[in-house]
């Protein structure tokens, strides 16, 4: 670890993820990037989760455990993990993804280079064997609010700098509760640039919460009517261009 590297906290929240969560665990740890601490939030797994990770914090003191008291859903879990986050940049990363060795590395100098503080990067996507499936999800260089309410950005991509735009906690909604972090944090910031390299992969897992386009379009309504607020002619817009974006994505694939 270099003297002058600041700690990066990192939210894994997770639920009966033990299929794929030593993978993930495993792709933090071992960054090349070292000043880290990742804190795992468990929203009451079942399937062996809480002994798992005991094993693992025997093992590096940088793994931090945490437990809903009751289940409770991934925004809840992740509000718990910025609370205790103790780190100037706080990254994300769901417990099926994986990051590429030099991922942080790569992303805080691209962050303090250029006095970034809300950075994204390239994904690609892999099937639950691990496999690539040939697909890379890019990003502009640079958007805004408004070109992010029609683009979400890759969750296990994002870190933001808290100690320049504060902790950010979001409201309990059960899914898009990432995207909706992620409205409020260019908020704070106006702008989001991206680091144009594949760093992270997204894991692809039929029947997942984020798996089903087209049952998350209620909840971009939620997001922009009583979260976001706004008028209703704009949200009907926004609703219907990703309604739209999901067609096209279905007809590409066939």
């Amino acid at each position: 670890m270099k003297n002058n590297e600041e700690l990066v906290s990192i939210i894994m929240p997770t639920y009966n993820d033990m299929e794929f969560i030593d993978k993930s665990i495993e792709s933090v740890l071992n960054q090349t990037y070292q000043n880290i601490e990742l804190l795992i939030v468990d929203d009451c797994s079942t399937d062996g989760t809480e002994k798992y990770i005991e094993k693992i914090i025997s093992k590096d003191f940088r793994v931090k455990y945490f437990k809903n008291e009751k289940n409770s859903g991934a925004a809840v879990s992740r509000n718990l993990g910025v609370k205790f986050a103790r780190g100037e940049f706080i990254a994300f990363i769901d417990s099926d993804d994986v990051w590429f060795r030099d991922k942080l590395e790569k992303q805080i100098i691209f962050m303090t280079n250029s006095n970034y503080h809300f950075t994204c990067t390239f994904y690609n996507k892999i099937d639950v064997l691990g496999n690539d499936l040939d697909n890379i999800i890019k990003y502009p260089k640079e958007v805004d609010y408004d070109y992010l309410l029609k683009n979400n950005c890759g969750n296990s991509t994002v870190i933001y700098n808290s100690k320049k735009l504060g902790k950010v906690f979001i409201e309990d909604i059960k899914k898009r509760n990432d995207y909706l972090m992620w409205l409020k944090v260019i908020k704070k910031s106006t702008k989001l640039y991206c680091l144009e390299e594949v760093l992270s992969s997204h894991r692809i897992r039929p029947g997942s919460i984020s798996s089903n386009k087209f049952d998350l379009i209620k909840y971009h309504w939620k997001v922009y009517r009583d979260y976001e607020k706004l008028n209703y002619a704009k949200s009907i817009y926004l609703v219907y261009f990703w309604i739209k974006k999901s067609l096209l994505n279905k007809r590409s694939k066939k």
